[in-house]
């Protein structure tokens, strides 16, 4: 059994309507290199950036910024872990990946 989304699998009208926010395609392009926009994250990048790091990094508020997780978590284009207290917050590659090979094929 393959975890991999394919382009099947994916929603990629979810997919799109979280993409259409510039905030959260921001997000989005930070977590390819966190260790760049996120350097104060006191805990290492193995599971992704902590939820508070967002919100300096992003000039929005919590609320805001939590909205935004939100709807790219719901699109399958990050992913969350909770570590003790602390949520962290990672790209899915297998569904970006997916996705931008259903967009060659389509476009």
């Amino acid at each position: 059994m393959s975890t991999k989304p394919n382009p099947k699998t994916i929603d990629v009208d979810a997919i799109h309507k979280a993409l259409a926010n510039p905030a959260r395609r921001a997000i989005l392009a930070k977590l390819r290199e966190p260790e760049k926009y996120f350097p104060d994250q006191e805990l290492s990048y193995e599971h992704g950036v902590c939820a508070g790091q967002f919100d300096a990094c992003c000039a929005l508020s919590q609320s805001t910024t939590s909205a935004h997780l939100a709807a790219l978590q719901r699109a399958g284009l990050i992913t969350s872990k909770r570590v003790g207290q602390w949520v962290f917050f990672k790209r899915n590659e297998a569904v970006i990946a997916a996705f931008l090979a259903h967009m060659n094929a389509d476009l």
